[in-house]
């Protein structure tokens, strides 16, 4: 008699192919041949050049089909959120008049980035102004609290190094833009919870993370292995990184 018990359930084996069908569709994309606007601020430029240069990571660190359902959810969220606001009366544009989105190109194309919207308008008495950059960002409960608590400077220092960038390099194609507020907007993938948080322009940060990106691209260009952002490897930002045991078996 066959014993069935330690077959797979039905839902597991599903979700299996589900989740292989996305990593082979993962695996088919280009990479990009650029630096990401919104990844400039992560903590460690050793990261950051081993994501531009593309780097292979460590073969345990790969996206597993889970993450990238949580990306997928996060960017359906988006789209709700832009439905969201327009239904409110905000004029939130997300792509030009001739299509694609909103973006830059500086550096010779090494370094882009694409906005999430523009607004140009909303409802009184909220004491927003326009031009505004809109970004948007899906997180689960416990970072939504702290981004909600601290405010996105202090708790997502990465978005916020985004946002400051984002506001620079988009002035001269949307003048006024860093003279006003940026509108972030975190979701709370678990609630459906909002916050809405004004982000004045900080030109300091904005310089100090496209300096960052110059230094990824001269470091790479002569051949140049960028310095952690610690001298210990147990720490916590490095236990999260895709090329932990590559970075440190690198010396």
């Amino acid at each position: 008699m066959l014993d069935y018990n330690h077959q797979p359930k039905l839902h597991e084996r599903v979700t299996d192919h589900i989740d292989a069908a996305l990593q082979v569709e993962q695996a088919e994309r280009l990479p990009r041949d650029y630096l990401g606007g919104s990844r400039l601020g992560v903590a460690c430029e050793r990261a950051l050049q081993y994501e531009y240069t593309h780097t292979p990571t460590d073969p345990d660190r790969e996206f597993s089909g889970r993450l990238l359902r949580v990306f997928e959810v996060g960017h359906a969220l988006e789209d709700l959120a832009i439905r969201w606001l327009r239904l409110a009366g905000f004029e939130l544009r997300t792509q030009k008049a001739n299509g694609g989105q909103f973006g830059f190109s500086v550096a010779g194309g090494r370094i882009r980035g694409h906005v999430d919207g523009i607004l140009t308008g909303g409802p009184e008495g909220l004491g927003l102004t326009f031009p505004a950059l809109w970004e948007c960002k899906t997180m689960n409960a416990k970072a939504w609290k702290e981004t909600v608590k601290k405010g996105v400077a202090k708790s997502k220092p990465v978005y916020a190094a985004q946002v400051a960038v984002y506001q620079a390099y988009m002035e001269g194609a949307v003048p006024g833009i860093s003279r006003t507020p940026a509108l972030f907007t975190a979701i709370n993938k678990d609630t459906q919870e909002l916050h809405f948080e004004a982000v004045p322009f900080d030109g300091a940060l904005a310089q100090a993370t496209s300096d960052r990106g110059v230094r990824v691209l001269v470091a790479t260009d002569a051949g140049e292995l960028l310095p952690r952002m610690t001298a210990d490897p147990t720490h916590f930002e490095c236990s999260w990184c895709a090329w932990q045991d590559r970075c440190w078996k690198a010396g």
